[in-house]
């Protein structure tokens, strides 16, 4: 069985992580030429070219094999430190490219999640959280790039085991004024076409899947307007910018105050939510699981 020189392995993560070697090699404290050699070696060592050298660059298939044995690697160092601390507190130093990388949907990051990573945050945990839509996240694991994370997918990928969480329910939100101007008579089946609907990006269909269900229709196409952010959209929709499909959790306090309005009150829309991870006996893993699945189950209904 081949051994890998785990330097150069980290040398790799770190090129697809940062995207590029420029930014690869300040990470790492060494020249840029280092890093193009450690590649180099890397790619004699395993006959074949890992990155395609595209911008950002992208792993090979053979590259995110790697890649992924470089995480667990880290793994098992962030295991080997955690042991460690209970052994001697106050001892170790984490280094930078040891960081533990996990993927989570926005509106999970926005209402219950970090108040769930928080404690191990502080206990030192070198943690890195990547963002993208609840219906992508998955691909993150799939690629080997994250160890863990928060998807709408029920079935479990190769090698990963998976816990349901609950669901996150969605409401149609507007401000008080917009909704004055705009339907007073909230969303109904005239005018859901003209109102313009904020999403998170061109792959958010949240906002066409909550007026399929409001109004029992199989497809819709909405105006959107695209604001890459939790926080953003809700602001957004504040502003008067359009309505917007948003966590119950997210608006609860807005919606009391009267900010903002409920244009559906009888409708709301679930979304399941899983954690994935790679099926590995580890502390940090079990540590992750059990924070996050507490968490939801404090914040979010029981998945259906």
């Amino acid at each position: 069985m081949r051994t890998f020189d785990s330097d150069a392995l980290e040398c790799l993560a770190s090129i697809v992580e940062e995207g590029g070697f420029e930014r690869a090699a300040v990470r790492l404290s060494i020249t840029q030429s280092a890093v193009s050699q450690r590649l180099r070696a890397l790619e004699a060592q395993v006959g074949t070219v890992l990155l395609v050298r595209s911008r950002p660059v992208k792993p090979t298939s053979a590259g995110r094999l790697l890649i992924k044995h470089a995480m667990q690697m880290r793994l098992l160092r962030a295991d080997l430190e955690t042991d460690l601390q209970d052994l001697t507190p106050g001892a170790g130093d984490t280094r930078e490219e040891d960081r533990i990388s996990i993927a989570i949907n926005a509106d999970s990051i926005a209402t219950w999640a970090l108040s769930a990573l928080d404690p191990l945050v502080q206990a030192g945990l070198p943690l890195e959280i990547i963002t993208d839509d609840q219906d992508f996240t998955h691909e993150w694991l799939r690629e080997g790039q994250v160890l863990g994370c928060v998807t709408t997918l029920k079935q479990a990928l190769r090698g990963c085991k998976v816990l349901p969480l609950g669901a996150m329910h969605y409401v149609a939100v507007a401000s008080r004024t917009y909704a004055q101007s705009h339907c007073p008579q909230g969303l109904t089946p005239h005018n859901f076409r003209t109102i313009p609907y904020i999403a998170f990006n061109r792959k958010d269909d949240l906002p066409s899947e909550f007026v399929s269900r409001a109004f029992g229709l199989r497809r819709v196409t909405l105006g959107q307007r695209f604001v890459p952010s939790s926080e953003g959209q809700v602001r957004a929709a504040l502003a008067g910018w359009g309505a917007s499909v948003v966590p119950e959790l997210r608006v609860r306090d807005l919606l009391d105050s009267g900010e903002l309005v409920n244009l559906a009150p009888l409708v709301t829309l679930p979304v399941d939510l899983y954690w994935h991870c790679w099926n590995l006996d580890s502390d940090v893993i079990d540590r992750l699981t059990a924070a996050l699945a507490g968490a939801a189950a404090r914040a979010l209904r029981a998945a259906v």
